[in-house]
């Protein structure tokens, strides 16, 4: 079975990349990626420059669209250029023979009550915008077996928390950790929504590795029933950094409030906004990139469910400690007020 694989230096990439390779003869798979590290990797910047000649010139049984940007803080235009002209040109590899297997996010149908920016209609930023485009892209102009997966945030694998790159969510587990962020803003009885990667992997590589699909599948990834409370969302990463610290002898971090959002925009930021040092407000951007994240009203109704995410958290929270001691064991310290 011969799978082209793009975005194979990515979180998601490289995690189904590495489960591919433990089914040998199976899978003849060809990694793609902007930036090749190893002989086996094909280099190709997607979108900016035509398909390599060695990867036109063949037949694909699967493809497995990984590669995408997804910085929230993206423009139109740069979501456009990194995530729709992507699969496009993807999408002319493959023929009607083709399963293509694209990786979509779980927040693109938008949720009711979260915070969404008016130029995106439903979705909270440009990410989820253009991969909502991606996906019609793909529904509208694949001739052949699709299946689209749908993660939400992604943390690290279920048993051990590693993963490749620190990046997204552990954004935010950072500034709770070091007092970056004096608190975090959203519902406290709000929905958070989390998935480890190689359980992502498993069912990409489930997809790329069984039969074809007769009709367009969609398979969830996410808790559903068991999906994290914000608030224990907060003590969980409190409780496991604290536990790390005690084994070091390290003082413990306080708890981190969760301030509802209308309480935030309302009070507590108008007020604070012009005593702001410029890392403070650098702080505050954060949060609010967060923000509708941490409102979510109700959980997804997954197709597969991830078991425990309280545990996968706390997990990938301790491996980030290992990974980044120095920020680990910071001591957080009160906001001061400076003078205007």
């Amino acid at each position: 079975m011969k799978i082209l694989l793009t975005g194979s230096g990515g979180v998601v990439g490289s995690e189904v990349l590495a489960q591919l390779a433990e089914f040998g003869d199976r899978a003849e798979v060809t990694a793609v990626t902007r930036r090749p590290t190893r002989p086996t990797e094909t280099g190709w910047v997607l979108g900016a420059e035509p398909a390599p000649e060695e990867l036109r010139r063949r037949h694909w049984d699967v493809i497995v669209h990984s590669a995408a940007s997804t910085r929230w803080t993206m423009t139109k235009e740069e979501a456009i250029t990194a995530n729709v002209r992507t699969t496009e040109a993807v999408l002319e590899l493959a023929d009607a023979d083709t399963h293509f297997v694209h990786i979509s996010t779980a927040y693109v149908d938008g949720q009711e009550g979260a915070a969404r920016d008016p130029e995106y209609g439903l979705y909270r930023n440009g990410y989820e915008w253009s991969k909502a485009e991606s996906e019609d892209v793909v529904r509208t102009r694949h001739p052949g077996p699709l299946t689209i997966v749908r993660p939400p945030l992604v943390f690290g694998r279920s048993t051990d928390g590693a993963i490749a790159r620190l990046s997204g969510p552990y954004a935010m587990v950072q500034s709770l950790i070091s007092g970056l962020a004096p608190a975090l803003v959203g519902d406290p009885d709000g929905f958070i929504e989390i998935s480890p990667v190689d359980q992502v992997a498993q069912v990409i590589v489930a997809a790329a590795l069984g039969t074809p699909p007769a009709v367009q599948v969609v398979e969830t990834i996410a808790g559903g029933e068991n999906c994290l409370r914000v608030s224990d969302m907060v003590a969980v990463i409190t409780r496991t950094i604290n536990e790390w610290r005690a084994e070091r002898d390290i003082a413990p971090i306080p708890l981190a409030p969760v301030i509802p959002t209308a309480h935030w925009h309302g009070f507590y930021l108008p007020l604070s906004t012009p005593h702001l040092s410029d890392v403070q407000q650098r702080a505050v951007d954060l949060l609010s990139m967060f923000e509708s994240y941490t409102s979510i009203p109700a959980p997804f109704t997954p197709t597969r469910q991830v078991r425990d995410p309280a545990d996968l958290l706390a997990r990938s929270v301790r491996w980030w400690a290992d990974a980044k001691p120095r920020h680990a064991k910071r001591l957080p310290e009160p906001w001061q007020l400076v003078a205007a």
